[in-house]
């Protein structure tokens, strides 16, 4: 018995010594691994090299699953040999399924490996991997929240926002269960933010109201608490915006711009949460400060405060620039695309376009890095291309532009904004497109079944109805439409269209002799233009003014309009040359697949000037 205690004995002392050899040659070579991955500049090959080094020693299953992993995870993120890092992955969350109590190992080789068969085009391998991960999940919170976090996303991507809201949902109810109002808070703000984008607003609300309640009422990291309710506002301030509700929105935008300056003075608390579910952050505070500024700059432009837009988008701008060095986040190309859009819109109404069609170039040069990047936003090019045509009075390729722009919309809110353009663009053309024309008239009617809610976009459609009238001298009919527009536009602050409103009645005025009522009208239009500044309204204004004075007999005011218009003529004119002779002109013509990489310098500009003086 005791010659068998011994034997006994001394085998678990080999064993013992055998496992802390194994161990002592396993925590060698990954101590090597991850001094060659962390070395500056990275040694990923050597890395890589300590990491296979493990498998000859046929270690436990344990071992060799969290080592494929490794190897998945550094192929993966620092090398292009996708078929290795997928190999990995798939023998990591093979082997893991086979052991009990190895979480962390089996879900992130279920996370990876998903993110990479959708970065090869797979998304049919992903979707049964997740579901699969999601299933046998349950019990971890952490990884069955981010799970479905990430399911939802791949939905989303695939434009599949009923199956992505249905997860989020889920979600929601898990992480109640589990006891995360944070996370479930997380979980219901991403819905409300899919349904706004399916325009389901009937269940917005209710959804928004609750989040408001959940928002509020959570006691936990002040970070994490602020962040949701920025997340919470930012949603409230775009939904206001896309209704075109500029005046209304005002008092969220505010509390929104508070909650980012009580973020910046937060420190970042190390103590993690003790809930697992409440393991999330929704953006970091430098992109949350760089969203806030994106959405005043979205108010800025349609409110018409043009300098202030300006003022925000540098700021913005200057802040990527210096988060794009340290992060490769797709989310921050995308920030810079829409903060570029709306600036080179405002540069197009302040009489700079060859700044704007050289920030158009720049959304290009993003866009042909990020084929989904260019997905998103080819439409949104192509309507800025075609704005930029308008501005240059080429009408054919504004035409051009805008039917391409419609092709590749299914945007309700950017189909009737460029609907309207192009609508313009025909009554400038005069009688050419009369039945294309109509048919836009009709499908952009703001007295009935007006497509989109957007308050401002219905009160510019009154206002296309009211140019057409005055371009078909139906002038009773065209004040009608453009007293519409006043109300509308006074009623929410867009003081754009306020001003064309003003300038478009005053020249209604005008033509029918009444010039008192005409006076009435232009100079408050022009104060307005030039506080914007619109450069277009001043040019027109002060044409009306000059003609208005001497009509009037007004010699000295006559002459100091006439002075105004020729220094507005020269500046628009001078600016229309140097758009037309710089090489990215040629852009107008781009009508059909990626954009073009590279521009041929032009001998000068070959277009009309006969509507800029």
């Amino acid at each position: 018995m005791a010659a068998q205690v011994a034997a006994a004995a001394q085998a678990a002392a080999a064993q013992a010594a055998q496992a802390e050899a194994a161990e002592s040659w396993y925590l060698a070579l990954l101590g090597f691994a991850e001094h060659f991955r962390t070395s500056s500049p990275p040694k990923i090959r050597l890395c890589v090299h300590c990491l296979q080094a493990v498998f000859p020693f046929k270690p436990p299953q344990r071992i060799e699953a969290r080592t494929h992993l490794q190897l998945g995870s550094v192929l993966y993120h620092h090398t292009k040999n996708s078929e290795q890092a997928r190999s990995h992955l798939e023998k990591a969350w093979l082997i893991s399924q086979q052991i009990q109590q190895f979480e962390d190992v089996k879900f992130e080789a279920a996370s990876l490996l998903s993110e990479l068969y959708c970065q090869e085009n797979s998304v049919d391998a992903a979707k049964p991997l997740l579901r699969k991960a999601i299933q046998i999940s349950q019990q971890t919170p952490y990884w069955h929240c981010r799970l479905l976090f990430q399911l939802a996303q791949l939905h989303t991507l695939e434009k599949d926002l009923v199956s992505a809201c249905d997860l989020l949902g889920v979600g929601a109810e898990y992480a109640r269960v589990v006891g995360s109002e944070y996370t479930r808070a997380l979980f219901l703000l991403s819905k409300g933010m899919l349904l706004l984008m399916e325009r389901k607003l009937q269940e917005v609300h209710p959804l928004l109201t609750l989040c408001g309640q959940i928002v509020e009422n959570w006691q936990g990291n002040p970070i994490q608490k602020e962040s949701l309710r920025v997340f919470f506002l930012v949603l409230q301030v775009t939904h206001y915006l896309d209704a075109g509700q500029v005046k209304s929105v005002k008092p969220c935008l505010k509390q929104l711009q508070q909650c980012i300056q009580t973020i910046s003075t937060l420190h970042d608390d190390e103590i993690l949460p003790s809930n697992p579910a409440d393991l999330f952050h929704w953006l970091p505070k430098e992109h949350m400060c760089v969203l806030v500024y994106l959405v005043t700059v979205m108010h800025s432009m349609q409110a018409g405060y043009l300098e202030k837009a300006q003022k925000y988008t540098d700021k913005a701008l200057m802040q990527l620039e210096k988060l794009k060095m340290l992060d490769c986040s797709p989310i921050l190309s995308s920030f810079q695309v829409i903060l570029l859009e709306h600036i080179i819109m405002c540069r197009l109404v302040t009489g700079h376009k060859a700044t704007a069609l050289q920030e158009i170039s720049q959304v290009c040069q993003l866009c042909q890095q990020s084929p989904r990047l260019f997905s998103n936003h080819a439409a949104q090019l192509h309507t800025l291309l075609g704005l930029y045509c308008v501005s240059v009075n080429c009408m054919d390729n504004a035409e051009a532009q805008f039917t391409t722009a419609l092709r590749l919309t299914n945007h309700q809110e950017l189909w009737a904004f460029i609907v309207t353009n192009l609508a313009s663009v025909y009554i400038r053309e005069g009688n050419r497109h009369q039945e294309v024309l109509y048919s836009l008239l009709e499908r952009i009617n703001p007295d009935h079944s007006f497509p989109v809610s957007s308050h401002c976009l219905r009160a510019a459609a009154f206002y296309v109805r009211g140019l057409f009238s005055f371009f078909q001298g139906r002038y009773n009919e065209a004040k009608r439409f453009l007293r519409e527009t006043l109300k509308m536009s006074n009623a929410e602050d867009l003081n754009r269209l306020t001003a064309c409103s003003l300038v478009l009645l005053g020249h209604i005025f005008y033509v029918l002799g009444n010039h008192r009522e005409s006076n009435n009208m232009v100079v408050p239009a022009m104060q307005l233009a030039s506080k914007i500044p619109d450069m277009s309204v001043q040019l027109w204004s002060s044409a009306l003014l000059r003609d208005l004075n001497k009509a009037c007999g007004n010699a000295m005011d006559a002459h100091e309009a006439a002075q105004m218009h020729q220094n507005f003529s020269q500046q628009l004119l001078q600016d229309h040359i140097e758009a037309c002779s710089l090489p990215e002109h040629n852009l107008i013509t781009w009508t059909d697949g990626p954009p073009p990489v590279q521009f041929q310098a032009q001998n000068g500009p070959n277009t009309s000037l006969a509507s800029l003086l």
